[in-house]
């Protein structure tokens, strides 16, 4: 019987136990409503991704412009030869010489994959003269580069139990560590499903829709539930790549918008990824490069000092105001936690869109100071940070006092509140920070090594949209952060989770340092 059909009771005592009962009713209810609630709203906002994404005005498809192109370059690329006409294709001969040409200058097929040989006997006789006296002279040999289709494969963990026949006692072989307790997703269909979201940029529904195709039923709320599985797996390796990170004493940092889903507003909110890397090469170190991403969900000031709080030296980063606060001196040292380097690349994109928008020749000038900066990094890249430091000293200061007094020329030239003007102004105020990178040949011209590993996430919200959750970008967090880092480290990131997560339910945890990826290849390599 419900509550509402229960007669009330007489007795006082009585009919404050069955109000205390009907608040309690109530309010497992409204919760109840409340989580449907959420769910209709997340859904709504599902349906209007899906119909702006497919209706939306003709102005959003600006955006594609770039994979548009691409798409119809392969066309052009594909049917080239076709729409020749006749009389202007190449001879027969012509076209075997340049098919040859081509094939000297390809590069071999890799070592690695597996062969499969093919002969293929010639006639018995001769097609001349009808002799059967043949010998052979030698063989041609050609590689053709084949692809063979993924497949799935069900492992049997097969353990026999043995009786003792003098006690009784049976014995048996203990089941192996699954990365999942009790699960049926093996290390290797995890790191997959891992790496097609995460590095490949394939949203859960298209994967599920691709294992159909090969008679597997994999519901995207059931992947759904592994990558959060895995998540949490794998936190504490992510968390060792941000130590890692955060002991080098030069660093990069930046962020980048990621929509996240806000089923009380009905729309999307825009939460924030956040970048660190440490990134060594440049000047000709041996410690492994790493990026560590952190989710926020905004891009307030304390989200900035909670990437970067067990950071000291050098920051590379933009002029964001957020990190301010880290390059002030500390009351008790006197020093500063981070020192600020300016980003050149970020001054000179500012002036370019002048140009780009204006045609103006004094921005072309300026754009042709700065790239001759550029330049001469390139020349420097690997070498040491003395050489470094001594071709800057000779060249680029110099360089830069030009540049310096040519900015300033400019903007006593041109209006106040043009857009040039402004880019000028961003340069000039941020000087300082900006010739820093000439002091110590660790640091470098730009932070491009934080946009590089940001640009991956800008592909990949072409294709997901959205994040569902703030839980979820987190779980994107984590993954980008162990994916990438193997692929800065020249890791196949599949194959490093796929033994990873093998490993890692079992892993002692003071030994977590061996798993990380550079530690891994090394033993790889032993092994």
């Amino acid at each position: 019987m419900s509550l509402a059909a229960t007669p009330l009771p007489d007795d006082p005592i009585a009919l404050r136990v069955f109000a205390q009962s009907l608040q309690a009713a109530m309010s497992l209810r409204d919760a109840e409503i409340y989580e449907k609630t959420l769910h209709i709203e997340k859904l709504k906002a599902q349906l209007a991704e899906l119909r702006r994404a497919r209706f939306g005005r003709s102005s959003e498809h600006l955006a594609q412009e770039a994979g548009q192109l691409e798409l119809a370059l392969e066309e052009l690329e594909s049917s080239e030869d076709h729409r020749q006409p006749s009389s202007e294709r190449l001879s027969a001969a012509i076209r075997r010489e340049k098919a040859e040409r081509e094939s000297a200058n390809r590069k071999p097929l890799p070592d690695h994959l597996p062969r499969e040989r093919i002969e293929h006997e010639t006639a018995c006789a001769c097609p001349k003269c009808g002799s059967t006296r043949l010998r052979r002279i030698g063989t041609d040999e050609r590689e053709v580069l084949e692809y063979v289709p993924s497949h799935f494969k069900v492992i049997v963990h097969a353990r026999a139990k043995l009786s003792c026949r003098d006690c009784e006692t049976v014995t048996q072989a203990p089941m192996p560590s699954l990365p999942i307790e009790r699960g049926r997703p093996g290390p290797g269909l995890l790191a997959h499903v891992l790496v097609s979201k995460y590095a490949d940029h394939l949203p859960l529904y298209r994967q599920s829709e691709i294992y159909a195709r090969a008679g597997v039923d994999l519901d995207r709320s059931t992947m759904a539930e592994w990558v959060g599985r895995m998540t949490a797996l794998l936190e504490p390796l992510a968390h060792a790549i941000k130590a890692h990170t955060c002991a080098g004493e030069v660093v990069h940092a930046d962020d980048t918008p990621v929509p996240v889903l806000d089923p009380g507003r009905r729309r999307t909110k825009t939460g924030r990824l956040w970048v660190a890397v440490r990134d060594e090469r440049p000047w000709g170190s041996a410690v492994p490069p790493s990026v560590f991403y952190r989710y926020a969900p905004d891009r307030k000031a304390e989200q900035a000092e909670a990437l970067l709080r067990d950071c000291r030296g050098y920051l590379h980063a933009d002029a964001y105001a957020g990190f301010n606060r880290l390059y002030e001196a500390d009351p008790i040292t006197g020093k500063a936690r981070l020192i600020e380097v300016a980003c050149w690349a970020h001054a000179r994109r500012k002036i370019f869109e002048v140009h780009a928008a204006t045609g103006s020749h004094t921005a072309m000038a300026l754009l042709k100071d700065i790239g001759e900066l550029f330049m001469l990094e390139q020349k420097i890249n690997g070498q040491s940070p003395e050489e470094r430091l001594a071709v800057r000293s000779q060249y680029a200061i110099p360089m830069l006092d030009a540049l310096k007094a040519d900015l300033e020329t400019a903007l006593a030239k041109i209006g106040r509140k043009t857009s040039l003007a402004q880019a000028i102004r961003y340069a000039l105020t941020n000087w300082r920070a900006l010739t820093q990178y000439t002091t110590d040949g660790r640091l470098e011209i730009s932070n491009n090594a934080a946009e590089r590993v940001i640009r991956p996430l800008a592909l990949g919200r072409k294709n997901w949209l959205f994040a569902g959750s703030d839980g979820g970008g987190v779980a994107a967090a984590t993954i980008y952060t162990i994916t990438q880092t193997a692929k800065l480290n020249g890791l196949d990131p599949e194959a490093y989770l796929r033994d990873t997560i093998a490993r890692i339910a079992d892993y002692p945890a003071r030994r977590i340092a061996d798993l990380l990826p550079w530690n891994w290849a090394a033993r790889s390599q032993q092994s």
